[in-house]
Formats: structure tokens, sequence, C-alpha cells
């Protein structure tokens, strides 16, 4: 028998969509080096994203080159919560936003606000 070692893949993923909004969105921002995501605690089951734009990297960042030169940025503090989510950019009527798939979310608010992880 065989040890084997395992690193799990550690990063964020984003979609063409939300790739092409983001581009959009820095493209009227010049000093803007690509979008922080995060996570504070909040609502009824724990968590919230919270996304911004970074002009200045911190010290703590993990930075995820994605697609066509947007960057993601994510402090080592919120990477073990936010780890594998997939950016969207969808559209629900006459609304746009980011929308996340985070694997590592167990339940989710009735509101869709916040989310747990355990």
């Amino acid at each position: 028998m065989t040890a084997e070692a395992f690193t799990p893949q550690r990063g964020v993923k984003m979609t063409p969509e939300a790739v092409a909004h983001t581009q959009k969105q820095l493209s009227k921002r010049p000093d803007a080096l690509g979008i922080r995501l995060g996570v504070r605690k909040s609502g009824c089951s724990g968590f919230k994203y919270e996304t911004d734009w970074v002009d200045q990297p911190e010290a703590e960042d993990e930075i995820f080159e994605m697609a066509d030169g947007v960057k993601v940025f994510v402090r080592r503090k919120d990477l073990p919560v936010v780890n594998g989510t997939e950016i969207d950019y969808i559209t629900e009527g006459l609304n746009s936003m980011f929308y996340f798939r985070n694997p590592n979310a167990t339940a989710e608010c009735g509101c869709g606000e916040s989310f747990a992880v355990i």
C-alpha cells in the first residue's frame, strides 16, 4: 500500500458572463486592479458575501487570475469559506447581480442573503 499526498484545489472561478461584467466595470475604474471576494458574519445563516474593487492589494491577499486579465482577490482568512466558489453574473427580471455557487455552503437562509458552512 502506498500513501499519496492530496492537495486540495485552491481558488475561485468566474463564468464568462461574470468576467465580461467585471471587465466592463473595471474599464470605468482605471485605478482598480480587480475585484475582492470576501465574507462577513451576517444574516440568519452565518455569512454574507461581500465584493469590492481593489485599488491596492493587501499583504494577506491570494490573487486568482481569471480570463482576459480579470483578477479576484481573496483574503487568506476568507479563503476556507469561499474556496472553490464559482462567481456568475445573472439577470432576473430587471435585476442583474453576482451569483455565488459555493461548494462549502451547507445551508442558505430563505431570503438568499446569507449562508452557512460547517
